[in-house]
This record gives structure tokens, sequence and C-alpha cells, in this order.
């Protein structure tokens, strides 16, 4: 069982920056594909960001694509989203997921297993 636990949401101005933050636990963190995904009012969740356990493969949605960063710590367990030039279009409840998957990567929520409670981010014009 992984436990994901998110952070750093809030309130931001359009073209303004945040980091996003999710600690998971558990011991084998690196065997996990750890994936951010955001779900905004009325809309089906949709996919953002993510990274192999190892970081050697990494993907982003097109909408996000050169502006949102996505990394991992796994001697901290913990995955990021920098999310810079953020738009009012970003604004959404930010999820982030892990799946026991030594090599590779999904891009469907379908993929993880485990997911996080969400994350607010609000942007403001």
């Amino acid at each position: 069982q992984v436990q994901l636990v998110e952070s750093g949401g809030g309130l931001v101005q359009a073209g303004g920056s945040l980091r996003l933050s999710c600690a998971a636990s558990g011991r084998t963190f690196s065997n996990y594909a750890m994936a951010w995904f955001r779900q905004a009012p009325e809309k089906e969740r949709e996919f953002v960001a993510a990274i192999s356990g190892s970081s050697v493969t990494i993907a982003y949605a097109d909408s996000v694509k050169g502006r949102f960063t996505i990394s991992r710590d796994n001697a901290k367990n913990t995955v990021y989203l920098q999310m810079t030039s953020l738009k009012f279009e970003d604004m959404a409840v930010y999820y982030c997921a892990a799946d026991l998957r030594p090599i590779g990567l999904s891009r469907t929520a379908q993929g993880y297993r485990y997911w996080g409670q969400g994350t607010q981010v609000t942007v403001s014009s």
C-alpha cells in the first residue's frame, strides 16, 4: 500500500509560479512511476505529467509542455511539479498518482493504482 500526500497548492496570479510536492510512503519509491493529473470543475481528470522510477522517462501533456517540470527525489520519496507561467486554464485540483512500474510510465489515469487527495491550484487574473 502506498499513501500519497500532496502539498504546495494555493492562489497565484496568472503568470506566476507554484511548486507542488507529493510525499509517498513506502520503501521502494524508485520502483514506482509517478504522475500528476488535474481536474477542473465539470471536466474530466486529465494527464499533466509523469516520470519513471529512475527519471529516465518523462512525459508532459501538450498544454503544459515548456511551462511545467516534473521531477523526483527518490531519497526523499517525493515527486515535484514545478509550474511556471500559470494560466487561468491551469486552475484545477491537482492529484498525485503512483503505480508499481519499475520501467516506463503511463499517461492514463487507469495506469495508476494509488492516488493522493489532491491540492487546489487557483489562478487569478
